[in-house]
């Protein structure tokens, strides 16, 4: 594509009237433009403005909703698509993440979707609707283990859990923004059900943040406690793992071995998990510096 091409889309997009209050607009051109920039490094040009469409699509078809936060209800599935982008996920993925709401909140629905923008994105938007109906309500780990396996199999492409994933993961980031019943409900839900099914994927970022963050709002207090327990005895912490990483490179190099070592802190939930398993032993043992 041509650069005076480029530009005249650019002109068109920007001259585009956004279906989101004026008080909002300005945020919400920044923050697709932000999302444009991050595909951009990896999505060929003519995928980027199909994926700049589908956000106009989602803004026009969400206008008038709001989240609780008082924030138009946009930010969020634009949210989801930049967790997904920013670990290069496909442009398909990244539309169906941009309207994975969209059959279950408004008027559209599969055919509007497929006539828009393809088949593909239209079945992938259709699998995260159907997860989305299902609801979990036992606290029993036998049954949450059964709703895992459900879950995992209602899904025909693993594209969809992964919408899904980044779903929960923007939605535990804003859920201050609810009340406390309903706080403390998602984060046990997120605990049992969705953190788990992030490890079994291989998602070991967002399984931890997923349970850091439902530690946090299922029990604040304990969350705060360890919180402030763990800042006072990390030190230089990251500088000690640096070291340990470095030393096993140069190791593993001088043997001619094709590996690389990285070393992460223990997360707040495996401390709290080691905890209730050896209540015990020691906090600094449990809070051992690194993980592997």
């Amino acid at each position: 594509m041509s650069s005076s091409v480029q530009e005249a889309r650019n002109e068109i997009q920007q001259s585009r009237k956004l279906a989101v209050d004026d008080d909002w607009l300005d945020d919400l051109r920044l923050r697709i433009d932000d999302f444009c920039g991050i595909v951009s490094e990896y999505l060929e040009p003519e995928q980027v403005e199909q994926l700049r469409e589908g956000c106009y699509f989602a803004a026009e078809a969400h206008a008038g909703i709001y989240r609780k936060s008082g924030e138009p209800y946009i930010f969020h599935p634009l949210a989801v698509a930049r967790i997904l982008a920013n670990v290069r996920f496909d442009h398909e993925t990244l539309l169906a993440a941009l309207l994975h709401d969209v059959i279950e909140d408004t008027h559209y629905n599969k055919e509007h979707l497929s006539a828009h923008f393809g088949p593909e994105v239209a079945e992938l938007v259709d699998g995260v609707s159907k997860l989305t109906q299902i609801h979990f309500n036992s606290k029993l780990e036998a049954q949450a283990e059964n709703f895992r396996k459900m879950f995992l199999a209602m899904a025909k492409d693993l594209r969809v859990i992964m919408i899904k994933l980044a779903d929960r993961l923007h939605n535990m980031r804003t859920l201050s923004a609810m009340r406390a019943e309903s706080r403390r409900r998602i984060a046990r839900e997120t605990l049992e059900i969705y953190a788990p099914i992030a490890g079994r994927l291989g998602m070991n970022h967002l399984r931890q943040e997923l349970e850091d963050l439902g530690l946090s709002h299922l029990y604040p207090f304990r969350f705060r406690v360890l919180q402030e327990a763990v800042r006072k005895m990390s030190g230089n912490r990251r500088e000690i793992i640096g070291q340990m990483e470095s030393r096993i490179d140069n190791r593993l190099q001088e043997e001619g071995i094709k590996a690389r070592a990285v070393g992460r802190s223990k997360h707040l939930w495996g401390i709290y998990q080691k905890m209730r398993g050896k209540p015990s032993l020691p906090f600094r043992e449990r809070a051992n510096l690194a993980g592997h």
